[in-house]
């Protein structure tokens, strides 16, 4: 059996399941769902800095997640909530464009 071919929505490539973050919208705004249990709509996306540039750019993420008013800061608190920095080796470091 093959595994689960899903499209990034920062850089628009597709890669297994394992490969990308799955994001929902939760009680404390926007989640990264590492397990993959989470119910509801979600969205996936690479672990890494340029690809969330990307979707933070093309408002990509509430659109995927059918929100509104998905502001920057609300990403981002995302991603440090799930160690995208500790993750990928930034030091704490968020990329700006």
């Amino acid at each position: 059996m093959t595994e689960p071919i899903r499209t990034c929505i920062g850089c628009r490539r597709r890669a297994g399941r394992d490969e990308l973050w799955r994001l929902v919208r939760g009680e404390d705004g926007l989640v990264v769902d590492l397990s993959r249990t989470a119910s509801g709509r979600g969205a996936n996306i690479h672990p890494d800095p340029a690809c969330w540039e990307l979707a933070v750019r093309r408002r990509a993420i509430g659109r995927a997640l059918r929100i509104e008013g998905v502001s920057e800061e609300l990403v981002w608190a995302a991603a440090d909530r799930a160690g995208l920095a500790r993750r990928v080796g930034l030091g704490g470091e968020r990329p700006r464009a």
